[in-house]
């Protein structure tokens, strides 16, 4: 052989071995290896295989999509409703409203899809297998994409579970530890002291919903949660309607029911109701115990039934029992969960406007 043809072999051999490699790259680029992936169990007990990393999420339903934005808004790649932008910081209130499947909404797949999240949060609910199928229809749906399920919406006692879960799995564990610390706290202090409260002594409240306050969800509905929490009496008398609930009632029964309280989830009937003639005598109004739910990023006591209601629950326990609660400072425990959980700084003057509609 001569030394040119074995000069020639030799720089054979190395262009095949640097092509092989180069292919062994490309092949690894193309598909993550295990390394990339870690396997979790969710809150409906699936086994789901994410990304090590997560910086992309989408949710399909609002109190999802709450729930990782407190914890790690910069994951949010999108809202299943137009965020306040008031109470937004602008690099998320600019975030695409992709829509969802909640209420009457139905949201489209290839929207989601298009997006390439790391991982789809599904709401889930614990009521047995119809729940589990809902989820894997979602997962086979959004094809390769991972669907987590987290139970988000649930009473108003259970919420450390899903921010726990969340925090542990997007690495945000002191942030859930912070949102957890202050939910406990203002739930310890609300329920030890509503526990003393005699059942014949508790306030009777009326939920008032729709423009004409004649739309209602009685105890036992997820949507009146926060007011049997709070030591309430609900005097709805009605059946609860499933999913979205607000019962139609009628005034008469209002009437029947003649509540303490009136709790307004809406700023035009709130703003009418001292005025008509309709409902001058229902002793609330003639006490002047009608009070407008404040909204502020999200609601305080409903509308979703997330974890966005953690405030309302000393907002509420302070409007039914003003005495009982008179040593509590409102002013402060809403500073701090919108510091907390909105990421948002509110002057002092912006929360009395708040709570003094």
């Amino acid at each position: 052989m001569t030394r040119r043809c074995y000069l020639l072999i030799l720089l054979l051999g190395i262009c095949g071995v640097l092509l092989c490699a180069s292919a062994a790259c490309t092949a690894t680029q193309g598909t993550p290896s295990p390394a990339e992936n870690r396997t979790i169990t969710d809150m409906a007990g699936r086994t789901v295989v994410v990304p090590s990393e997560i910086e992309s999420i989408l949710c399909t339903s609002p109190p999802s999509t709450m729930l990782v934005y407190m914890i790690a808004p910069g994951r949010l790649a999108g809202w299943n409703f137009a965020p306040v932008k008031e109470y937004t910081p602008g690099r998320y209130a600019a975030l695409p409203v992709v829509g969802g499947w909640f209420g009457k909404e139905t949201g489209n797949y290839e929207t989601f899809i298009s997006m390439h999240p790391d991982i789809i949060v599904e709401g889930y609910t614990t009521d047995g297998g119809a729940a589990l199928a809902s989820v894997a229809e979602r997962q086979r749906k959004m094809g390769p994409i991972p669907v987590v399920a987290v139970e988000d919406t649930v009473n108003a006692t259970g919420y450390s579970a899903p921010i726990r879960f969340m925090g542990d799995l997007l690495g945000e564990e002191e942030q859930a530890e912070a949102m957890i610390a202050y939910y406990e706290g203002v739930l310890a202090t609300v329920t030890e002291r509503v526990a003393s409260i005699p059942d014949d002594e508790r306030v009777a409240v009326y939920y008032a919903e729709g423009p004409k306050g004649l739309m209602t969800d009685p105890s036992g509905s997820q949507h009146a949660d926060l007011i049997d929490l709070c030591g309430g009496r609900n005097v709805a008398d009605c059946p609860i309607t499933p999913g979205m609930g607000m019962t139609e009632v009628s005034m008469e029964q209002v009437i029947a029911w003649d509540p303490e309280v009136i709790l307004a989830a809406e700023p035009a009937f709130y703003a009418t109701v001292r005025t008509d003639p309709l409902w001058q005598d229902i002793t609330a109004v003639k006490t002047g115990r009608v009070y407008l739910i404040p909204e502020t990023a999200f609601g305080w006591i409903d509308r979703p039934p997330g974890i966005n209601r953690i405030v309302g629950i000393p907002w509420t326990a302070r409007t039914l029992y003003p005495d009982l609660f008179q040593d509590m400072d409102l002013e402060s425990l809403v500073r701090e969960y919108h510091e907390i959980f909105i990421h948002v700084s509110l002057s002092d003057d912006r929360i009395r406007e708040i709570l003094n509609p």
